[in-house]
Formats: C-alpha cells, structure tokens, sequence
C-alpha cells in the first residue's frame, strides 16, 4: 500500500490538532479546578449542578435575610431595654421622694416633673428608632414615624389617640373605632421567609405563620393603649400624668401613689416583650445553625459534581503537554528526503 507525503500530512495535522485541543482542556480544568466548563462535556453533571448552584444562592439569600432579622431585632431589644430601665429608674428615683409631700417643696417636685418628662420624651424616642429605613416598632407601617407625643402631653400611634376607650356599645360593631383600630394594630404581622417552607392556606390565602417569621412588633401591643378602670393603661402618658401630679399646686399623695402603682405594672409587660424577643432570638440561632450547616452541605456537593482532583488533572496536564510536545518532534521528521534534496 502506498503512503503518500499529502496522506502523511493531513494525518499529523488531525493527530497534532487532537494533541492540542487535550492539552487545552487539560489546562482548563487545572486553572478553573472543574471536572466540565460547558453544558456539552457533561450534560448529566452540568443538569445535577444547576440544581445544587440554585439551592445554594437560595440558601445563601435566606442566610441573609436571617442575619438582616437578627440586627432588626436587636435594635427592638436595646429600644425596649432603655424603656425598662427608664421605668425602673422613675419607679425607684421618684416614688418615695416625691410621695414626700410634706417635706418636698414645689419647686422640688417640679424638679422632679421635668426629670420624669425627659424620660417620657426619651421612649417616645426609643419607640421611633430605626434600622435602615424601617421604622422598628411600626407595624406593618416601616416607612412612617408610629409615635407622635403632642404638645399637651397626648400620645399618638399611627395617628390615633392611645388613650381611646372602646366605648361602643355591646350589640354594636364598629371595626373603624378608634379602639378597634389599636387592637388590630397590636396584632398586626409582618412575615420573611427564611427557608421553612412558605406556604399559604388554600381557603383564606394567608400565609402559614409556621412556614415563615414574623418580625413584627408593634410598639403598641408593648407599652400598652386604653385604660384600666380610671387609669391609663400606656406607660409613656402614665408618665406624664406623672408629671403633670407633681407639678399640680396641691400634691395628691394618694393619687400619685395609685398612678405610680400602675406605672410600674407596665415595666412587666414591656420585659415580657423582651422576653418574646429572647425567645425568638434563640429561634432565630437555631435556623441560622441550620441554614450554615446545610450551605456547608451544599458546597461539598457542588465540589463533587463539578470539581477536579487536583492531582489527578495536574497529572493529566502534564502528560497532555508532553504529548503534544513529541508530536512537535515527530513534525520534524515526517519529510524524509526526496530526489529533489540530492538534486543540484
């Protein structure tokens, strides 16, 4: 059979460029440490991966998300905290000094008074922080201000007197009143999903509260709205009545001494708060292990689907190159020499 010099030829091209196209995708695989770079090396990997690089991002937003809701609730505790520790420090500061009436002058209990204010403003403060551009105890209404404490010592939430009674009449409902309003406001949710699951109910629509996590905390629902008996059941007006006993001409012992009493009832519902928060937080500790643990998982998943062994396509690289470098040579001698080259 005769070989010719073309057929020779278009063999080594074929065979050199096989060398090459090896040696550049040995190459790759070292440089980008991937077992596959295109969908068509390795269809069934590539399919496999797609599915493990969503879970992982999706993962990775709720990892997210969850630490966003731990910050947000920490900004909650502090505010709440200033607000317990101003009650404890009026309960305790101003009790049986100021029930002194026979041997405080007015000038001291006004003293007293303005201290006392400066504390109601302090929480009214407290309960309008932010983090970012969320207002923190608003609701499902973040982006507005929720407390306003008026010039005449009235204290709104949302626009509404927290002091409003429910005085609607028994047979009568009134879901607008501004009562029922500060109810509803109090029971108010504010969901995230942080990879439980989010589902909705199939008749009402609503979300499944177990499927997600409410960051809400309506300030309301923390220092209270309506009354008790005759008594205001909001701790920051408590607190300016307070004030406005102390500054009275004649002080009323026995009046300050019941609006004190309930005064300090409220430090227990504000810490109850805190305690909730607690409670979430722990919650919120648990997921976040969780969802660390399984972006872990998700990662040695994706390096088996789509990494290399680096010895292995080190290896492999090195005998790609020293492939193609002999074919190199074999190129040299391919040409033996013909009549021509004895010509003169």
């Amino acid at each position: 059979m005769r070989i010719t010099t073309n057929a020779i030829l278009r063999n080594y091209k074929s065979n050199l460029g096989t060398s090459i196209s090896n040696l550049n995708k040995s190459r790759t695989h070292v440089m980008t440490q991937r077992s596959f770079n295109s969908v068509a090396e390795d269809p069934a990997s590539a399919a496999r991966a797609s599915q493990l690089h969503r879970k992982y991002y999706t993962n990775l937003d709720n990892l997210n998300t969850l630490e966003d809701v731990q910050s947000r609730q920490d900004g909650q505790e502090d505010a709440l905290m200033q607000i317990s520790n101003a009650i404890r420090t009026i309960s305790s500061d101003y009790n049986v000094q100021a029930m002194n009436g026979d041997k405080q002058t007015k000038e001291t209990r006004a003293t007293f008074a303005s201290a006392i204010r400066q504390f109601q403003q302090s929480m009214t403060l407290s309960l309008n922080s932010t983090y970012e551009d969320t207002f923190l105890f608003a609701g499902t209404d973040g982006k507005n201000p929720p407390f306003e404490l008026k010039d005449d010592g009235k204290l709104y939430y949302r626009g509404i007197d927290v002091n409003s009674v429910d005085d609607t009449p028994a047979k009568v409902l009134d879901p607008n009143s501004d009562y029922k309003k500060l109810q509803k406001f109090q029971e108010e949710k504010l969901y995230v999903d942080l990879g439980m699951g989010l589902s909705f109910d199939n008749i009402s629509q609503h979300i499944v509260s177990s499927s997600a996590f409410n960051v809400s905390l309506p300030g309301i629902k923390a220092i209270g709205f309506g009354k008790d008996g005759d008594l205001n059941n909001n701790v920051i007006t408590l607190a300016g009545q307070l004030a406005d006993a102390l500054e009275a001409d004649q002080f009323d012992a026995e009046n300050y001494g019941k609006l004190m009493d309930k005064f300090k009832t409220k430090q227990t519902d504000v810490l109850n708060q805190i305690t909730d928060l607690g409670v979430k937080a722990e919650f919120l500790n648990t997921t976040k292990e969780r969802l660390t643990n399984n972006d872990i998982s998700l990662q040695e998943q994706m390096v088996k689907v789509e990494g290399v062994d680096t010895a292995e396509a080190i290896s492999d690289y090195m005998w790609n190159q020293y492939a193609y470098n002999a074919a190199l040579k074999v190129g040299t001698s391919i040409l033996s020499p013909s009549f021509i080259d004895f010509m003169k």
